[in-house]
């Protein structure tokens, strides 16, 4: 067998050692393994809605099959998809794009693998802001890039300062990649502090702009969500806008993501796809059209009540004793600090040294599954998903509190 065979390891390609499971699927995966066993674990790891796909894009994927929309489609995106795409874009960003500028992957992370390998060469850097995604690091690592990580400060709603971007602008560096509202923060960029951002940008014209706008339509309290290729108009050409169907749409499981940029780069992108996975699901693609161009008056409803839990989420955890809470502008994460809960012990004799310690103590005692900061860049913070029913959320804040006050 493989797995007894002693050359297994020389087997494997060395590039594996330059990257790690997702920290947070492998949460989900731990709170997954333990309910199986009985336990009654809640897990507020997962990034995705609890939400069901609206009836209306379900039963465009329905129809499309039974039309017999079930064959290979063009690499990256069929024609309908594409055309709904620029639509998309011109309709709430105010962004032109053609079809050829187009490319639609097999989720957003598949989109953004396809950019940054089509486009790195070994010592190319990019720029990351702390607290980041967990797997941008990792495939800029894979692709044999350098991560430049920004630390954003808690005291700035963690986003970065334009000083902050100059200082690591470097005539290596390749990519900015800016994700707003962010994942694991929640934290939103305006207007203005994207236009502050673009002004140190247009001083490197060898940056490019990797936007991340996945969680666009996630948003509070009235914020105006930008784009920076629509801020700054003069960065059009050097931005790669990515987004897709799986957050505000509720379709997670339909695997769609898309990016718009420069025709150059969307070819590319293509080329890598053409020898990897190919066209993405031509049922999904249909689903994602209807997505795009239907009634959109689902997203502020679901909206409303992602604004109820975190507002609940917030006040729960800014009343535990040893944490505190920003509240987000979008997203539905909450990125708390626990540096008051670090040199305690449990009731075990353990000592919680950093954020890990904690996320463990929080799962093994308390049965509730988080994410550790240390995953997004950022020590002695943890990540909740509260995109769970309100229950749900109540009896992990209640358990939460409880751990917490049980620490000596």
């Amino acid at each position: 067998m493989f797995a007894s065979n002693s050359n297994s390891k020389s087997f494997l390609a060395q590039r594996l050692a330059l990257i790690k499971p997702s920290p947070t699927l492998a949460v989900t995966a731990k709170a997954a393994e333990l309910k199986a066993a009985g336990l009654d674990v809640i897990g507020l790891g997962a990034g995705e809605p609890d939400f069901d796909t609206p009836l209306n894009i379900k039963e465009a994927g329905k129809s499309a099959i039974d039309r017999g929309e079930t064959k290979y489609t063009s690499v990256d995106g069929t024609p309908a998809l594409k055309k709904a795409i620029c639509a998309k874009f011109a309709r709430e960003n105010n962004l032109k794009y053609e079809p050829s500028q187009i490319t639609v992957g097999s989720g957003a992370k598949h989109t953004l693998f396809n950019a940054l390998f089509a486009t790195l060469n070994p010592g190319d850097e990019v720029v990351i802001p702390a607290p980041y995604w967990v797997s941008y690091v990792d495939i800029v690592a894979f692709a044999e890039g350098i991560p430049v990580i920004i630390q954003g400060k808690e005291a700035n709603d963690f986003k970065i300062t334009p000083q902050d971007l100059e200082k690591s602008l470097t005539p290596k560096t390749k990519w900015l990649i800016l994700n707003s509202p962010s994942n694991p923060s929640g934290a939103a960029y305006t207007t203005a502090e994207l236009k502050e951002l673009a002004a140190i940008l247009l001083k490197h014209p060898q940056v490019f702009v990797l936007s991340d706008d996945i969680y666009e339509h996630v948003i509070y309290d009235g914020f105006k969500f930008s784009t920076i290729a629509e801020v700054e108009p003069k960065l059009y050409d050097r931005t790669f806008t990515l987004n897709g169907v799986s957050k505000a749409y509720s379709m997670t499981g339909w695997r769609i993501g898309y990016g718009a940029g420069p025709k150059e780069l969307i070819k590319a992108i293509s080329i890598i796809q053409s020898q990897s996975t190919s066209n993405p699901c031509s049922v999904s693609q249909a689903a994602a059209v209807e997505a795009l161009n239907g009634p959109q008056d689902f997203i502020p409803k679901n909206n409303e009540m992602f604004k109820k839990r975190r507002d609940f989420v917030v006040k729960a955890l800014n009343e535990t004793p040893g944490l505190s809470c920003k509240t987000p502008q979008g997203t539905f994460y909450v990125f708390p600090s626990c540096q008051g809960i670090i040199g305690k012990k449990t009731p075990k004799g353990q000592v919680i040294n950093n954020c890990t310690d904690f996320s463990n103590y929080l799962l093994e005692d308390a049965l509730v599954a988080v994410v550790q900061g240390s995953a997004f860049g950022s020590e002695n913070y943890f990540r909740i998903s509260y995109a769970t029913s309100d229950e749900a959320l109540m009896k992990a804040c209640e358990r939460i509190t409880k751990a917490c006050a049980a620490l000596v």
